[in-house]
């Protein structure tokens, strides 16, 4: 699965007209049944899309294949060309769930295994499925990896970063001695080099599925969780109807510092979470009518419910939306102000699938873009001269310049689905983005720092001078966002002057810790 091939897209909007167009799309062609989980941006501005795949043919013949599941990870630059393209392999089905860029410019993969030791997999199953962790270098080279288990099952569902470089891993145990129900949450915190610091199995008496996990401010975790379970075990809080909400609050020692329920008489069902200014804000799908802790009933089938918390759990604004038929939401991005101290918009992304008849939209990607309030501004459709008859969008990210990453799969029949990646510009978000000519972030830097250019251009020089005028460094660059080698740099100020194909100029101080 790794033939790209270009298509043309057109966009369908529904509640007013606004000006929006395809930057590229790439497919990533397959004949077999693939899954895409997840599309990283990393700080420079490109994409690692990650998800499992069944290799080629053309691949099988080499030593290092198997006939199950693979982590696969495809990497592009800001042009949407592909940089690289890896497989993980055991000798048998590994999927890949959830991927984290890390603050030193590579990745951490947290996948399921079904695998023992052999191929690139170099520890032996624990018993059932276990949790593997592999940590790569921005090139895609291996650096460390680790299986967590034990006898009974594990899976890996979400993963971040926190401030002092560790990860959270959070996942699901079944039928563990150590757990509570059919299935629980269970969260790792390791440090930056694997090393295992602790575990946390929490849960009800019944199911509890971890969706989403994110990083708040304070160097802990917020976790979403599928419920079907009633207060027991670990849980304290009761469930309103069939499945609901559960929010879960950490502390950076992985300490649960609060928990809330959100839902319905119905069935509710958490997709995803985002940090806003004053809080969290929690999305998902409703079956629910106006009941339990729900003050927004349903119009047809399958609704998307969004809560809004503060940073204590407590409930700012709820509302929900609807497209017809059976709503998805497969992902969140919130639209900061350049201080941080206020949200600017919200945008949603996710599809519809058809219940009962057959719309013409259904099974395509949309876009839903609210106010901070949570106020719809406008919907869209995307669909192209490739679009297939089904199209399930996987994930949406929100850049900082202010394009928009769709990545899902497209398929004319299940069993044989390409994975598409689609940017956008859209004028209406990038009027909201607050541009500055130039950024350095961080800022003071030690080893790495990368330089935002605010405006357009096709080509530009970064040039570093010290604070005697000395000229350091120079580098050409088409990307709006270029990665800088400081480490040889002493301790001090120094100049970074940006000159572009269009006689634009901007300049910044760095500082070098």
């Amino acid at each position: 699965m790794n033939k790209f091939y270009t298509g043309a897209l057109f966009l369908c909007t529904v509640l007013g007209m606004s000006a929006q167009e395809v930057v590229w799309q790439k497919d990533i062609k397959s004949s077999t049944q693939d899954f895409l989980s997840q599309v990283t941006t990393t700080i420079d501005g490109q994409y690692l899309i990650t998800g499992s795949s069944i290799q080629s043919k053309k691949l099988q013949t080499e030593s290092k294949q198997n006939n199950g599941y693979d982590f696969h990870l495809v990497k592009l630059n800001q042009q949407g060309d592909e940089v690289w393209e890896k497989y993980f392999s055991g000798k048998n089905h590994d999927f890949l769930s959830a991927t984290v860029n890390t603050q030193e410019g590579g990745f951490l993969l947290a996948g399921t295994s079904y695998s023992g030791k052999g191929l690139d997999k170099k520890e032996e199953s624990k018993g059932g499925s276990d949790i593997w962790l592999i940590r790569i270098n921005e090139f895609g080279d291996e650096l460390w990896q680790k299986t967590i288990g034990e006898t009974s099952d594990e899976e890996a569902r979400a993963v971040i970063q926190t401030t002092d470089f560790g990860f959270f891993v959070a996942g699901n145990t079944q039928n563990s001695a150590k757990g509570y129900g059919s299935k629980d949450v269970l969260i790792v915190r390791l440090d930056k080099n694997g090393k295992e610091i602790s575990q946390l199995v929490l849960g009800g008496k019944g199911l509890d599925e971890v969706e989403k996990m994110i990083p708040t401010k304070d160097g802990g975790a917020l976790l979403g969780v599928y419920s079907r379970s009633n207060a027991g075990g670990t849980k304290k809080t009761e469930n309103f109807g069939e499945g609901d909400y559960w929010i879960i609050k950490l502390n950076k020692d992985g300490k649960v510092e609060w928990e809330k329920n959100f839902g319905g008489k119905g069935d509710d069902h958490l997709r995803t979470l985002a940090l806003t200014s004053t809080g969290y804000l929690i999305g998902g799908e409703s079956r629910s009518e106006r009941s339990g802790n729900k003050s927004v009933g349903i119009e047809e089938g399958t609704d998307l419910w969004l809560v809004s918390l503060n940073e204590r759990g407590e409930e700012i604004w709820q509302k929900s939306y609807n497209f017809k038929n059976r709503d998805v939401l497969m992902g969140m991005s919130v639209l900061h102000a350049s201080d941080a101290q206020s949200s600017k918009g919200i945008l949603l992304g996710g599809y519809t699938q058809a219940e009962g008849r057959i719309e013409n939209d259904d099974e395509k990607f949309w876009m839903l873009y609210l106010d901070q309030n949570g106020n719809e501004q406008w919907r869209k459709y995307v669909k192209g001269e490739s679009s297939k008859r089904e199209e399930r969008l996987s994930d949406i990210k929100l850049n900082r310049d202010g394009s928009i990453i769709l990545a899902g799969t497209s398929a004319e029949e299940l069993g044989k689905e390409n994975w598409k990646i689609v940017k956008l510009g859209d004028k209406q978000i990038d009027q909201l983005i607050e541009k500055q000519d130039i950024k350095i972030y961080p800022n003071p830097v030690s080893d790495y720092a990368y330089v935002e250019i605010g405006f357009d251009f096709k080509d530009a020089d970064i040039v570093m001078y010290d604070m005697g005028g000395r000229q350091l460094q120079t580098l050409k660059t088409k990307n709006k966002v270029t990665k800088m080698n400081t480490q040889a740099l002493i301790q001090g100020a120094y100049l970074i002057v940006i000159k572009t194909d269009t006689n634009k100029t901007a300049n910044a101080k760095l500082i070098k810790k």
